[in-house]
């Protein structure tokens, strides 16, 4: 019971136990979903709000907890074996970046049904040009699938900070054999997503407590999703891109003497936090107004005033 009172958080040591590694793992977790970590908060925020439901954000959480846990037991096994590497690298770090972001405006591009032309003009200069394909049933956006949660669960989870190296360097070596190398790994991601879970099912319901339509909240649930991934997209690329000219670029911060891994200094992860938090809800406010104002310009209601009909009449997915 001592040993788990003393759980180390900021900096554990060598020799731990195998239970209190894999209960430090997972505490580690817990905090680094709690706290505001550019690889999982935009990206959960993103797919949890084109949800509509606590029970979507749920699974959209979950599904990309999911992949981030798998690929976090094989870095962990990876560094058991002494097969990887790992430090923290900030040009590694910046190439995650632009990679997260390139799989968050595509997915934006899914959302949204932007298509792009792929040719080039000599004069006026220009390569390509993106549009939206208009739905001819009035309305051309696209719920956020659990396999693109997946994938970028899968891809976000290469970004190595204070966490990955606690667990590579002090956490798996704990582990009795090669066939629990695995284990920190993964109780580190169960503790996240233990957390972004909660997360994904508050922020899906908090589209459904508005005062809005079933038809209405899905629009607004699904846009807003759309254009925070393509604006977090276009973020994540260009401070990744900023990082591969200038490494110093992903290293800088104020420290906040805050013993808390993620929220020991305000950095540029900190600043994408804020950034595409910042969006999403200017995103969904305007949409709101925006369609509201529509309806109303209809004459159509934008509220439902009587019970929320059954899912089974509204034809709309659970």
């Amino acid at each position: 019971m001592g040993e788990i009172l003393a759980l180390n958080l900021w900096s554990p040591h060598h020799g731990l136990s195998v239970g209190i590694a894999i209960l430090t793992a997972f505490a580690l977790g817990v905090v680094h979903g709690v706290t505001p970590d550019e690889h999982t908060w935009p990206i959960t925020f993103s797919y949890a709000m084109g949800s509509f439901s606590a029970r979507r954000g749920m699974r959209s959480a979950f599904a990309f907890s999911l992949s981030f846990t798998a690929q976090r037991a094989l870095l962990s096994e990876l560094a058991y074996l002494g097969m990887l590497k790992i430090t923290a690298s900030p040009t590694w770090n910046a190439v995650v970046y632009v990679v997260v972001g390139v799989v968050m405006v595509l997915a934006a591009f899914y959302v949204l049904r932007f298509r792009c032309a792929l040719h080039v003009h000599l004069w006026p200069p220009s390569i390509g040009r993106c549009h939206r394909q208009i739905d001819t049933g009035g309305w051309a956006a696209r719920t956020p699938t659990p396999a693109m949660a997946v994938v970028h669960g899968f891809v976000a989870g290469w970004g190595l900070g204070a966490f990955a190296l606690i667990m590579a360097t002090v956490l798996a070596p704990a582990m009795p054999s090669a066939a629990f190398g695995w284990v920190p790994g993964a109780a580190f991601r169960l503790g996240t997503t233990a957390v972004l879970v909660l997360a994904g099912a508050v922020i899906g319901s908090l589209i459904r407590q508005q005062r809005l339509s079933e038809q209405l909240a899905q629009k607004v649930a699904q846009e807003g999703a759309g254009w925070t991934l393509l604006a977090g997209g276009v973020l994540f690329a260009t401070a990744g891109s900023a990082g591969l000219v200038d490494p110093s670029v992903m290293t800088a911060g104020v420290s906040t003497g805050i013993h808390v891994h993620n929220l020991d200094q305000v950095n540029i992860g900190t600043l994408l936090v804020g950034l595409v938090v910042a969006v999403a809800i200017v995103a969904v406010t305007h949409t709101v107004h925006r369609l509201r104002r529509a309806q109303a310009d209809d004459g159509a209601p934008v509220a439902d005033s009587s019970a929320e009909p059954s899912r089974r009449s509204s034809g709309l997915p659970e």
